[in-house]
């Protein structure tokens, strides 16, 4: 077989605005930021595989996070590093084994893993690939979203730190976003009040088609207002940072859980400065930073064993924002930062 084409998505250019100094600001800006790119090809049959295994790329996921790889190298304190200028994104996804050297994976075994933005790519170190058992008969894109990262965040998080008591209150941010969405769900299944917010008039439909028990547009009515009215809140679930985790700080009853997930407010314009953090010290208020990978391994099994059924049943309800192709990742990234999207972002790159 002749080599064929492997586009890829191609970092590009840092966001108009980055400095460490002044910190992530400017959103990304389709086909500058990143690059569709067609220049490279891959002979399927013959490329070298050196012990490892070749995946063909069906799904990849968006996630807020990355606009936080979109900077310069050289600023290292963060928790994951930097995309490299010229060479492909990466993030989790879904591909299949088109031809494998280790005795762990076979061809047409279905993966999950980090995946780099491209049609095709060889992996010598196979350790962070794991094999999809999809028993329920789920979609494949469901593994980046509700049954993957976005829905382990959620999950692990909410067991970990929320510490829900039936009847209490909590407070769920981005609620119509793919880990809002489970916070949502989760939280009633306990027994809890739920208070959401989103961006849309669709999405307050969305997360009232949920469970939520109050849910409003933060755009069109005041989240102060709506706290003090509906809380004080016992456990807050914070997409978002800014002006909104001061209004929940001022709602918070005493001894509340603070669970911080994202402040995805201050990842592309000057952050809002909370003015009212002294609350945290006179309501005693808990505030659990942390990283899904941190945790994960204490939920793991329970998660898989869990939530994929919860799914198939119908008992978990999920939105996905579905896009075709490599060539749409840019739009797709910007859609995500500006909030334009409703529930999990995901790219089908093949059938």
């Amino acid at each position: 077989m002749a080599p064929i084409t492997n586009a890829r998505q191609i970092f590009n250019e840092i966001p108009t605005g980055w400095s460490s100094s002044s910190g992530q600001f400017g959103y990304p800006i389709p086909g500058r930021t990143v690059v569709y790119d067609t220049g490279q090809t891959i002979d399927l049959e013959n490329v070298p595989l050196r012990g490892g295994i070749l995946l063909k790329t069906l799904i990849l996921s968006i996630d807020p996070y990355m606009r936080g790889r979109m900077r310069d190298p050289t600023i290292t304190d963060s928790y994951i590093p930097a995309f490299q200028l010229g060479q492909p994104l990466s993030n989790y996804g879904v591909g299949v084994v088109v031809r494998s050297e280790n005795p762990a994976f076979n061809a047409g075994d279905h993966v999950y893993g980090f995946f780099p933005f491209e049609e095709y790519s060889v992996h010598t170190e196979v350790e962070g690939f794991s094999k999809i058992e999809n028993k329920h008969n789920i979609p494949w894109s469901v593994f980046v979203g509700a049954a993957g990262m976005p829905g382990q965040t959620a999950y692990c998080a909410w067991k970990e730190y929320a510490q829900a008591k039936k009847g209490e209150v909590a407070f769920v941010t981005a609620g119509a976003g793919a880990v809002g969405s489970l916070v949502i769900q989760l939280a009633k299944r306990d027994g809890l009040k739920v208070i959401a917010s989103a961006g849309s008039d669709e999405k307050v439909a969305f997360m009232k088609e949920i469970g939520a028990d109050v849910a409003f547009n933060y755009k069109t009515t005041k989240t102060s207002e709506v706290l003090k009215k509906e809380g004080p809140i016992d456990v807050y679930w914070d997409n978002v940072g800014g002006e909104t985790l001061e209004a929940a700080l001022d709602a918070a009853a005493r001894n509340a859980r603070f669970i911080e997930c994202g402040m995805i407010s201050g990842y592309n314009t000057k952050p809002y400065p909370v003015m009212n953090l002294v609350g945290i010290v006179m309501k005693e208020l808990k505030f659990y930073g942390f990283l899904v990978a941190s945790i994960l391994p204490k939920y793991k099994d329970a998660f898989y064993a869990e939530v994929p059924a919860l799914i198939a049943s119908g008992e978990f309800k999920l939105k996905e924002d579905l896009a075709k192709g490599l060539e749409s990742v840019g739009e797709a990234i910007l859609a995500v930062q500006k909030g334009a999207n409703t529930g999990k972002t995901v790219i089908i790159v093949a059938d």
